[in-house]
C-alpha cells in the first residue's frame, strides 16, 4: 500500500508563527498570480511570470525530494495545477510559447521527472473543475482540451506519457454528454494525453456505473467518498465493479482517491460503524454538505474498511491536512513506525 497527498506541503508544527510557517513551507509550494494583476502591471508582467516559473518548478522539485525522503509507503503526491500560471489564458499564453521559456521548462522539468523516478515517487495531476471534456459546448470542449494538454506538456517534459498510465492526469466527466462525450473526444487528444488520462466517479452526477462504461477506453479512478456521497454504498473490495476498475489499468497498479466528510459531523454519527448517509440526511445534511473533505481521517471504521483496498491500489489521500493526514493514516495502518514522520 502507498498513500499520497495532494498539491501542498504543510509543516507539522502548526503553532509556529505565520511568518516562520510561510518561510518553511513556501520553498515546497507553488505561488500564483491573477490575470487582473498581470493586465494592470504589463511592464512587469513577463518578469513576474519568469519569477513564478522559476519558483514553481523549483518548488515541485523540492516537494518531490521531500516526498522521496519519506518511508516508501508515503512516496506519492499530486502536483498543483498552476505550476505555469495563466498558461492557457488567451491574453498571456503567448508567454509560454516563447523559445527561451520552452527551453527552460524542458530542461528543468526533465530534472524533476528524473528525481521522481530515481526516488520512486508516484506523481500526478488533477486539472480543475473547468476541464469539461464531455461538455455540450464546442467552445468549452476546445478550451478543456487545451487545459488538459497543458498538463500533458508538463508530464511530457518530465519524461512521462510514453506508455499507458506511466503518469496519471485525472478529470471528472462533468459534462452533460457523459461517458459518450469522453469517448468522442479521445481522438482529438495527443497520444501522450490518451496515455495519461484517467476518469473518476463523481459525487453528484456521473457515478461508478457511469464511468465503468469507459473501462475499455481509459483507466478509471475509484473515489470512495464520491461513491458514498452519490449513492450511500460501502462497496466491497471483492465486488466485480472493483475488479473492472483494476482491469481498466491494463496491468499498471491503479490509483484511487480517499477522503472523509468534515469533522463537524462527529456528533451526528456512530463512531463504531461505517458512516450512514441516510441517517445523516434525516439529521438535516444533504449531498452538498457531506461532500466537503475533512482535515484528517477521523472516522476509524471507514479507515478500517479502506485498508483491504491497499493490496490492489495506491491511495491518493484528499484531505485538507495534506501530508500530515497521510502520515497519520500510515501510522494507524502500521505502514510506518510511530514517530518516523512528524504530523
Amino acid at each position: 500500500m502507498r498513500l499520497g497527498f495532494c498539491c501542498k506541503y504543510l509543516h507539522h508544527d502548526r503553532n509556529l508563527k505565520p511568518k516562520i510557517l510561510k518561510e518553511t513551507e513556501q520553498p515546497l509550494n507553488c505561488r500564483s498570480t491573477t490575470v487582473r494583476w498581470l493586465n494592470e502591471h504589463k511592464p512587469e508582467a513577463e518578469e513576474k511570470l519568469w519569477d513564478l516559473m522559476r519558483h514553481n518548478i523549483s518548488s515541485i522539485h523540492e516537494l518531490i525530494k521531500y516526498t522521496g525522503s519519506l518511508p516508501k509507503p508515503l512516496r506519492m503526491c499530486r502536483i498543483s495545477s498552476p505550476v505555469l500560471p495563466v498558461a492557457t489564458e488567451a491574453t498571456w499564453k503567448y508567454f509560454w510559447s516563447k523559445p527561451d521559456v520552452i527551453d527552460y521548462c524542458e530542461k528543468h522539468f526533465a530534472e524533476v521527472g528524473d528525481t521522481a523516478r530515481r526516488l520512486g515517487v508516484r506523481i500526478s495531476f488533477h486539472p480543475g473543475q473547468f476541464t469539461v471534456l464531455a461538455s455540450e459546448s464546442d467552445d468549452i470542449i476546445n478550451r478543456s482540451i487545451e487545459e488538459f494538454e497543458y498538463h500533458v506538456s508538463m508530464a511530457r517534459w518530465m519524461g512521462y506519457g510514453k506508455t499507458f498510465q506511466d503518469f496519471k492526469i485525472n478529470v471528472h466527466i462533468s459534462g452533460r454528454r457523459g461517458p459518450q462525450g469522453i469517448i468522442d473526444v479521445l481522438p482529438r487528444l495527443s497520444p501522450e494525453a490518451r496515455n495519461t488520462l484517467t476518469i473518476e466517479n463523481e459525487e453528484m452526477k456521473w457515478g461508478l456505473d457511469d464511468v465503468l462504461q469507459l473501462q475499455k477506453h481509459v483507466a478509471l479512478v475509484f473515489d470512495i467518498h464520491h461513491h458514498w456521497v452519490n449513492c450511500g454504498e460501502w462497496i466491497s473490495v471483492d465486488d466485480d465493479r472493483i475488479k473492472r476498475i483494476i482491469d481498466s489499468w491494463r496491468g499498471v497498479r491503479p490509483a484511487m482517491h480517499y477522503s472523509q466528510p468534515r469533522e463537524s459531523l462527529h456528533n451526528k454519527v456512530d463512531a463504531s460503524k461505517l458512516l450512514d448517509r441516510e441517517d445523516l440526511f434525516t439529521q438535516g445534511e444533504n449531498r452538498a454538505t457531506i461532500r466537503a473533505h475533512s482535515d484528517y481521517y477521523w472516522h476509524k471504521p471507514t479507515n478500517d474498511w479502506l485498508k483491504p483496498f491497499g493490496e490492489y491500489f495506491d491511495i491518493q489521500c484528499e484531505s485538507k491536512a495534506k501530508n500530515l493526514a497521510s502520515a497519520m493514516l500510515a501510522t494507524e495502518y502500521q505502514l510506518i513506525p510511530m514517530g518516523s514522520v512528524d504530523f
